[in-house]
């Protein structure tokens, strides 16, 4: 099935081409004249990376995927290697793997040389509905996720749904994570796609697959276009993200998946709405429930705590250094309906520690 190209229009409009063995289309010959690196989670390019028919002999770094790829140092052993590699302004830094490894090299092309071009073939759902489309990169640091990083646009992205079959059942859940999120943003109508579909997504049905990732990649598209910089309307997509990087902190970076924690910060931030009296549609906490029982996704942070020690405290801690608000002052995407967030909501504490407990 093929979906096709979906157009990002920021100040450098970039496409993302969402099909079948789309990898065969990233050109090495044209790459390789100006320079090219590619940065590699090592299982993905073990499964994958043949797909890349130009680019198999090119300089090529592999690290072990998952947020311990988010440090410091390893953007400094990237640096190094692209270093190393000779390349100039001119070259392109290819990420192959998940959304970490779209983090990771994404802000390393932005700082290489003062900026290089770098394009992502994501070989993850997450990656492929989220981390490789808008630009942002990032790392972790002590303190809080993805606490530095830079907005950085892609040259394009390259989506292959069928290598999406390989990925154990827990990453894939953590995609769907982000896939609920995105729906609920994209209003009744996606929310209703992603409904019919929702069985044969748990799954990994490719058509099904395919068409819910380049839906997710139109939402995100048409929200990064309208604010490039997250200074507005962007920060929707931050829905479910400030409670799920709560989450990740407390529990350790790498103990929770990313889309895991978004699917309970999520079910964090309905629950807040309806606190805060700022849900419009009372009907959706439950729609959203059922969707993650469909999807396999945790509803709670009772489903969480069986296995990680996610007390109230540590998950304040964690809140208070949010990088979208003041520290100690975490601001939250609540939802009013499908399709309408509140953006930049403070929560008063006695609600914030009801719905922590």
């Amino acid at each position: 099935m093929s979906v096709g190209h979906i157009e990002v229009g920021t100040d450098r409009s970039y496409g993302v081409h969402v099909d079948r063995a789309v990898l065969e289309a990233v050109d090495g010959g044209d790459l390789r004249a100006r320079g090219v690196f590619v940065l590699a989670d090592e299982k993905a390019w073990a499964l994958h990376g043949a797909g890349l028919k130009g680019l198999g002999t090119a300089p090529r770094l592999e690290l072990t995927g998952g947020e311990g790829a988010k440090t410091l140092t390893r953007l400094g052993e990237v640096l190094d290697a692209l270093a190393l590699s000779g390349l100039s302004r001119a070259s392109t830094l290819i990420t192959f793997g998940g959304g970490s490894i779209v983090d990771l090299g994404g802000l390393a092309a932005s700082l290489f040389k003062r900026g290089i071009d770098v394009l992502h073939c994501p070989t993850t759902l997450l990656a492929q509905v989220d981390a490789s489309v808008g630009g942002k990169t990032a790392i972790n640091l002590t303190l809080g996720k993805n606490l530095a990083g830079t907005i950085h646009q892609p040259r394009g992205v390259f989506a292959d749904p069928d290598v999406l079959q390989t990925l154990p059942p827990e990453e894939l859940a953590s995609g769907l994570g982000e896939v609920l999120k995105t729906a609920i943003l994209g209003g009744e109508e996606q929310l209703a796609r992603l409904e019919a579909a929702g069985a044969d997504l748990a799954r990994c049905q490719h058509e099904a697959t395919a068409a819910l990732v380049a839906d997710c990649v139109r939402t995100k598209a048409r929200i990064v276009a309208e604010d490039p910089w997250e200074r507005g309307p962007r920060r929707a997509l931050n829905l479910g993200h400030t409670f799920a990087h709560a989450i990740e902190h407390c529990a350790g970076y790498g103990s929770v998946p990313h889309g895991i924690a978004v699917a309970v910060g999520l079910s964090l931030a309905l629950e807040a709405s309806a606190a805060a009296g700022i849900l419009e549609d009372s009907g959706l906490p439950e729609r959203a429930r059922r969707l993650q029982r469909i999807l396999g996704l945790p509803s709670s942070l009772a489903d969480l705590r069986g296995e990680h020690d996610l007390g109230p405290e540590g998950l304040r801690a964690g809140l208070a250094q949010d990088k979208k608000g003041a520290v100690g002052r975490p601001e939250f995407v609540l939802v009013r309906k499908p399709g309408e967030m509140a953006l930049g909501v403070e929560l008063e504490d006695e609600l914030l520690q009801s719905i922590l407990a």
